[in-house]
C-alpha cells in the first residue's frame, strides 16, 4: 500500500488535478481502492478530494511539499530513523522531510517524544499511540501550520535533547544552510541551542537553491541526511567541515502494492 501511496503522490504531482477513474487505470486498482487510499493520503494533510478529483495543495502547503519526490524523501526519513532510539527525546521542526521522518518514527520506534513547532506534525501523526507530541506555542504561521516568533523561542528553552531534525529551502559554503523566511530561520537558530546535535534531512537539488536568510552554519551541523545526486564537491566541502554525510538512493522501481 505504502508503494501505491507513492506512485498516486507522484501522478499528482505531475499533474496537479487527476480524476480518480483515470488513477484506477493507471495503477490498475478499483476505484474503491483508489478513494480509500486518497482518503488516508486525506486525513494525513498531503492531498485533497473534490467532485471525484485527487488534487494537490498551494506551492507553499506541506501536504503539496510532501508530495514532491515523496519516495526520495522516504527514504531519507527512514535512514534517518537509524538516528534514534526507542524512548528517546527529540525537538523536530517543521518541513516535508520532517513530517515524513515524524511518521516513520512513529511507526518504528517506541515512546518518542518529540518537541516540535509545526502544527502539521502534530496532527500528522496524532493517532501515534507510542508516541508523545509536545507542540510548542507561538505565532502560527497559517500557509506552513508553523509556530514563530518571541513565544516559541521562549518555550523552547524549557527543553533540552539530543537532536534536532531541520529541513532547509537551500544551502551556501559560506553562509550554510539557509531559509526563505526570518521568523522561521530565528525560531530554527533558538531550537538548535537546545540541542548537542543539529541534524538536515533535504533532497540534493536543495544544495543549488540559495534563501534569503542564514539558519545555521554548516560549523553547527552533525549530519545530513540526503540523496545521491549531492554533487561531490559539496559532499566533499562537509566532510572537510566534519559532517557526517548520508545518502539514499533517488532511482528505485515502486511496483504498485
Amino acid at each position: 500500500m505504502v508503494k501505491r501511496h507513492m506512485k498516486i503522490l507522484d501522478i499528482i504531482t505531475r499533474n496537479q488535478r487527476v480524476e480518480v477513474a483515470v488513477l484506477a487505470e493507471m495503477l490498475d486498482v478499483s476505484a474503491v481502492t483508489v478513494r480509500k487510499d486518497l482518503a488516508e493520503l486525506e486525513e494525513q494533510g498531503i492531498i485533497h478530494r473534490a467532485h471525484g478529483f485527487a488534487v494537490i495543495g498551494s506551492l507553499d502547503d506541506v501536504g503539496r511539499r510532501m508530495a514532491y519526490h515523496h519516495e526520495i524523501k522516504r527514504r531519507i526519513a527512514q535512514a534517518a530513523v537509524q538516528a534514534v532510539q526507542d524512548g528517546e527525546t527529540i525537538l523536530i521542526e517543521s518541513g516535508s522531510n520532517c513530517a515524513i521522518l515524524a511518521e516513520e518514527l512513529a511507526a518504528n520506534r517506541k515512546d518518542i517524544t518529540m518537541i516540535t513547532n509545526s502544527a502539521f506534525i502534530a496532527n500528522h501523526i496524532r493517532h501515534a499511540r507510542q508516541t508523545k507530541i509536545i507542540l510548542l506555542g507561538g505565532d502560527y504561521q497559517a500557509h506552513s501550520q508553523v509556530m514563530v516568533g518571541s513565544i516559541t523561542r521562549k518555550c523552547v528553552e524549557d527543553f533540552f535533547t539530543d537532536k534536532l531534525f531541520i529541513g532547509t529551502d537551500g544551502f551556501t559554503q559560506k553562509y550554510g544552510f539557509t531559509g526563505k523566511d526570518h521568523m522561521r530561520a530565528e525560531t530554527v537558530q533558538a531550537m538548535a541551542r537546545q540541542a548537542r546535535h543539529v541534524i538536515v534531512l533535504t533532497e540534493s537539488e536543495k544544495f543549488s537553491h540559495q534563501g534569503v536568510v542564514g539558519v545555521i552554519r554548516t560549523e553547527d551541523i552533525a549530519r545530513v541526511y540526503t540523496d545521491d545526486r549531492l554533487a561531490p564537491e559539496i559532499e566533499d566541502f562537509m566532510v572537510k567541515k566534519q559532517i557526517q554525510v548520508h545518502k539514499v538512493p533517488v532511482e528505485s522501481s515502486v511496483a504498485a502494492g
